[in-house]
């Protein structure tokens, strides 16, 4: 067990290390043992603060069948004030889930988010196929009152605005004819 052990943090410390050249060869290697702990421990390094490896985590985290509270975890991450201006990335990674259950959190991104999560959260609101209930829209126009109310009125809040203002249309017209 001890070696097992050994093992393991000795992949941790090669898929964390910055000087790495090939850190998903490692994280691969993680994702294939795929253990609970493991999935903890990279859910860790997704709630800290290195946006790089947080990245290379939440990579190795799509490669694992267990993905589980995955998307949960890092929408948390993604949504944290101090990563706003630093979470593009993370926010590219979400195409490797199944978010058809994450509307609010993709049209918050859209909302919210800085350009690159606003560009790629829109893309994932034109694109993926989302379970959309009344509960759902009612969360969404919550968030988008919110908006309305608080956003800088700067180039881009028109653009989104009609853009918002369509999507919310189209699911009050879905939900209406269900």
């Amino acid at each position: 067990m001890r070696d097992n052990q050994e093992d393991l943090d000795g992949l941790f410390e090669r898929f964390l290390n910055k000087t790495t050249e090939t850190p998903l060869y490692f994280g691969q290697k993680l994702a294939k043992i795929g253990t609970e702990e493991v999935k903890e421990r990279l859910l860790e390094v997704v709630r800290g603060e290195d946006m790089d490896n947080a990245y290379l985590a939440v990579k190795a985290l799509s490669m694992m069948e267990n993905k589980g509270d995955v998307l949960r975890e890092l929408f948390a991450t993604i949504h944290r004030p101090a990563n706003r201006d630093k979470n593009g990335g993370l926010v590219s990674l979400l195409e490797d889930f199944d978010l058809s259950e994450y509307f609010v959190d993709i049209f918050r991104l859209f909302l919210f988010g800085n350009f690159k999560a606003s560009t790629l959260a829109k893309g994932y609101l034109d694109y993926v196929e989302f379970d959309i209930t009344q509960r759902t829209l009612k969360k969404a126009e919550k968030h988008w009152n919110h908006f309305l109310s608080n956003a800088s009125k700067e180039e881009s809040f028109e653009l989104k605005k009609s853009e918002g203002a369509e999507i919310l249309d189209e699911i009050r017209d879905l939900l209406e004819d269900e």
